[in-house]
């Protein structure tokens, strides 16, 4: 006599029962190994801009050239590569009328070196002055320090576009 049979079950019933109880076992395996050995998420970077009021909403677009062409922005940065060591960074401020690629192929106006901790984020005010007539764009671009002690783009950059009039 079946044991099915002996706690009330008929064949049917029994199948059901069995593919039930291999489906709790095989979703236990897959979640507790995803659980267990699941991939670390790769670290990154990330570089911001704020406007004179910290806030992200009330950005200069339009300047008078001699007049009201100094204006400040507020970069920051945030470490979010892991690891218990400190990463070093430069954050470079350009000026160009041309934003075709990146890095911008232009020399700073203002260069800030830092050091941050994981999770630690970094903040400056930056002052910028546009005297020239035209269409320009403000980059802060990020660099990163690398284990051979030179810096490399890391591919995240910040920029406002700004029309300077006469």
């Amino acid at each position: 006599m079946r044991i099915g049979r002996k706690i009330g079950l008929n064949d049917d019933k029994g199948y059901a029962v069995a593919v039930f109880l291999v489906l709790i076992i095989v979703s236990a395996v897959v979640a507790g190994y995803f659980l267990t050995l699941k991939a670390q998420p790769s670290g990154y970077n990330t570089i911001y801009m704020l406007d004179a009021q910290k806030t992200a909403n009330n950005y200069p677009t339009t300047l008078i050239a001699n007049q009201n062409s100094t204006f400040n922005l507020w970069v920051g940065v945030v470490n979010n590569m892991g690891g218990s060591g400190n990463q070093t960074y430069q954050v470079l401020v350009k000026v160009t009328s041309d934003l075709s690629s990146f890095p911008v192929d232009v020399t700073p106006i203002q260069t800030y070196d830092l050091s941050l901790a994981n999770t630690a984020t970094w903040q400056t005010e930056s002052t910028i002055t546009l005297n020239q007539v035209g269409s320009y764009w403000v980059v802060f671009e990020l660099w990163h320090q690398n284990s051979a002690g030179t810096f490399e783009f890391t591919n995240d950059q910040a920029s406002l576009n700004i029309q300077v009039m006469s």
